[in-house]
């Protein structure tokens, strides 16, 4: 197939370019500039078999004004183009896979892609006008799916790289009161579920990136503890989190307990369900 990626350079992106390329698929490196005409980026997506969008700037860090402005428009715009674009192909790909996250979901309850309960803070409505301007590029010929995607874990990147160098020091330990419910995934895990989506031409719509086995920050941190045979006492209390990150803080803090029904209906296997094996491959020394 010729799948062509926008955000290719990222932690995910530049994973996912490794996976295609490795079995048969040509990769497309796709970079849409400020004021690029959806008539240049139609031109790089006539006949190709696959769009994934994965722009957008860096969710983590503090969301003063400007930097929500660069948050929204590092997607929308590049979205908003993106079908646009797609609606001038004469053969457009066959699916679409959008990014987006379980940010969408409210922090109260637990959510699987039937749930109602979206929050309705920024970052729940950034995703929501994510997935609304995507969704316009839904046709008879082009299928969209919105990847909501938990944290996402993995070597060499991602979340984890920032976790886990106080972990290794003996600096580590639980964030706010620690009961706040995380919905993760394996980048391996991801990438496969991208693959198995593509696949899978049946699904569409909102599909949970996470594992079926989200966890407490608590539980995180001492199992991280124990892997890594390291003591975890050095807290962040929540005013200290707040401090340094602002609102920006809240997705370190919001509660998200998501489960993957859709993939997992669909039968689609993780091969890291629990955190426990996830950390385990990771800190891995390689072979």
């Amino acid at each position: 197939m010729k799948i062509v990626i926008c955000g290719v350079s990222g932690f995910v992106g530049s994973g996912m370019k490794v996976f295609f390329e490795s079995r048969g698929d040509e990769v497309v490196a796709l970079s849409i500039r400020s004021g690029m005409s959806a008539e240049t980026v139609a031109k790089k997506l006539e006949g190709s078999d696959v769009l994934i969008n994965l722009a957008g700037a860096n969710i983590l860090g503090r969301w003063t004004k400007s930097y929500k402005e660069i948050l929204r428009n590092s997607r929308l715009e590049t979205t908003e183009t993106l079908v646009e674009a797609l609606s001038l192909c004469e053969s457009p790909p066959h699916t679409l896979l959008n990014a987006s996250a379980v940010g969408i979901y409210d922090s109260y309850h637990q959510h699987d892609e039937f749930s109602s309960h979206f929050g309705d803070d920024f970052l729940a409505s950034l995703a929501q006008d994510w997935e609304y301007a995507a969704f316009k590029a839904q046709s008879d010929v082009t299928r969209v799916c919105a990847m909501r995607f938990g944290v996402v874990y993995g070597r060499r990147g991602g979340a984890m790289a920032k976790m886990l160098t106080p972990f290794k020091i003996g600096l580590g330990g639980k964030m706010g009161d620690g009961f706040q419910m995380i919905s993760w995934i394996h980048l391996d895990d991801l990438i496969r579920a991208a693959a198995f989506l593509i696949d899978h031409k049946e699904i569409k719509g909102g599909v949970n990136f996470t594992s079926p086995e989200p966890i407490s920050n608590m539980a995180q941190t001492k199992t991280m503890g124990q892997i890594l045979h390291r003591p975890t006492f050095f807290d962040l209390p929540e005013w200290v989190v707040k401090l340094v990150f602002g609102e920006g803080s809240s997705v370190m803090l919001d509660s998200k307990e998501v489960y993957p029904r859709v993939l997992q209906d669909a039968g689609f296997a993780f091969r890291y369900p629990t955190f426990d094996s996830a950390l385990e491959e990771i800190v891995r020394v390689p072979d």
